[in-house]
């Protein structure tokens, strides 16, 4: 089993400027980027043409580390303080239910996990002390790289 905690930066819309900061900064690698716009249209949540652009997902290489980004899904809040959580990525999907529920003792899921487009089990949660985090396995094709 492989496990890592990434820490994922939540922009409020500017994520593509802050990628390029962080790739300029940090001699980062743009290594994945996807925007709202690259998303499966969903009914329940339409999306306004002005969030097709923002950015959902991006992971920067810097290093042997790794950043992921995203801009505020439409709609919801954020506000300072609640911008960085830790994503928990892992291969095992069963391993990763078994962190999401232990983590998730006492605290308040704002995803259920799930299965996602660009994950078998995704999920979001705030512990019992405050901390936000973010549960992704990786999707099959990713587990060799």
């Amino acid at each position: 089993m492989t496990m890592q905690l990434v820490p994922y930066f939540v922009m409020n819309g500017n994520a593509k400027e802050a990628i390029d900061f962080y790739q300029k900064a940090l001699d980062a690698e743009l290594f994945a980027i996807q925007t709202f716009g690259d998303m499966p249209a969903n009914p329940d949540f339409p999306l306004p043409d002005s969030a097709k652009g923002l950015v959902s997902h991006a992971l920067l290489k810097i290093g042997e580390s790794s950043l992921m980004l995203s801009d505020t899904f439409p709609g919801q809040s954020r506000q300072s303080g609640n911008q960085v959580t830790v994503c928990i990525t892992i291969n095992d999907s069963e391993k990763a239910k078994q962190i999401f529920e232990a983590l998730g003792s006492g605290g308040q899921v704002t995803m259920p996990l799930q299965a996602t487009f660009f994950s078998p089990a995704y999920g979001s949660l705030v512990d019992k002390y405050g901390v936000t985090f973010q549960i992704f396995a990786e999707p099959e094709e990713r587990k060799d790289q």
